[in-house]
């Protein structure tokens, strides 16, 4: 069973300047990194789009190796080599050392983690330099430094070790190696934690909050008692000496956009709307959505439970509508329907349309590499360094 996005939704697709603006067509410039491509960018509305891509990768060959995100439009996943989150596919970057051209449709901390695994010898490109992280972005170098101060202050840092999701900019990964932490995933974040607590008694966990409550109390038995919330922009991160020393779990104040839009009352309205329906769940969901969910897990865990699932069942998913979309077209014969009534784009991942990567492709083409993503030495070592001990993980 298959339905617009109208039908099920109420929402008319049709484009207004917010509109664009979440779907990664308009730019806020108090907020993103960057927001045009120098030299000409080609409408959307181009019919030659398809072809030109087509034919700059054929052009290009196995100089080229293309990423796509799950939470990329379909126009874009197209014309992908290989499709996954976010660690997948840096690995699968690394494991093609024959390709000069990493381009990475997905957003910029995915983009550094696939240069600080490939070869010196490769570039890897980002179609548009706007295509950020707003969770990576709650945590700066600075912020944490401090908060790394403020620990010592209270005489904890020495029992701390970082973990930071992989979610991150280089930087705050860098900050994690440095430490002697290490990086996670949404599906061994469990282990990267068990680990964390054989090396001390207490971990500060970057930058999603609710991935690491999520993971400590449904997973590891933890109280909520157990978790205190850091909040860079308070003096101290809004938190006693007391409160400090007293707490298992150090969680920064950061979240996904997305993920954290979700809420009971979604949980509640889809149960009611969707008799029979089972509720599954990004970790990146808030604690009370996490709680009252069906099923949790990352993103590959959605995908492969979507798969196992018995013809006719009903399934709401709580993670990004393209990937949503994608799964109900891939099972038409169950019910697939997004946990939210509003649609939910990540605006930023929306940036790489068809027309960025074809303007990517045929820059390539011509011999110019733009937008390349290229990490410092000292923050590669060090984030490398918290990446190999996440691979080193039983």
């Amino acid at each position: 069973m298959t339905t617009t996005i109208t039908e099920t939704y109420g929402v008319d697709p049709t484009p207004t300047p917010l509109a664009l603006l979440l779907l990664g067509r308009q730019a806020d410039p108090n907020s993103e990194r960057g927001v045009e491509c120098p030299g000409d960018l080609p409408p959307a509305s181009d019919p030659d789009l398809v072809e030109r891509a087509r034919a700059a990768k054929a052009a290009l060959g196995d100089r080229v190796f293309i990423l796509g995100h799950h939470y990329q439009r379909d126009e874009v996943i197209e014309f992908a080599d290989v499709t996954g989150d976010s660690f997948k596919l840096a690995r699968d970057a690394a494991a093609r050392p024959e390709a000069e051209y990493i381009v990475f449709c997905g957003v910029h901390f995915m983009a550094e983690s696939a240069d600080i695994l490939t070869g010196d010898a490769q570039q890897v490109v980002l179609p548009d330099l706007a295509a950020g992280c707003s969770m990576a972005d709650m945590a700066t170098a600075e912020q944490v430094a401090e908060c790394w101060d403020v620990l010592t202050d209270a005489g904890i840092a020495d029992v701390t070790v970082p973990v930071s999701y992989m979610n991150s900019s280089a930087d705050i990964k860098a900050f994690t190696g440095r430490h002697g932490g290490t990086i996670c995933t949404s599906s061994n974040a469990r282990r990267a934690l068990e680990w964390a607590y054989e090396q001390g008694q207490k971990v500060l966990f970057l930058p999603d909050q609710h991935l690491g409550r999520n993971t400590a109390v449904r997973d590891m038995g933890f109280s909520l008692d157990d978790c205190v919330v850091y909040n860079p922009h308070k003096p101290n991160g809004g938190l006693t000496v007391e409160q400090l020393r007293d707490a298992k779990m150090i969680l920064w104040r950061g979240h996904c956009s997305v993920h954290g839009r979700f809420t009971l009352d979604s949980v509640n309205d889809v149960r009611e709307r969707v008799p029979g329906v089972n509720v599954l769940v990004h970790p990146e969901c808030r604690h009370e959505v996490v709680a009252a969910a069906d099923m949790v897990g990352s993103t590959e865990y959605i995908i492969k439970a979507l798969d196992a699932a018995e013809p006719g069942s009903k399934w709401a998913i709580g993670t990004e509508l393209n990937l949503v979309r994608r799964l109900a077209k891939a099972h038409p014969d169950k019910e697939v329907v997004f946990l939210d009534r509003a649609v939910c784009f990540c605006s930023t991942m929306n940036r790489i349309d068809l027309p960025h990567l074809v303007w990517a492709l045929e820059s390539l083409v011509e011999g110019r590499v733009p937008n390349v993503i290229k990490v410092d030495p000292e923050t590669e070592k060090y984030a490398k360094a918290a990446l190999d001990r996440m691979l080193a993980l039983p």
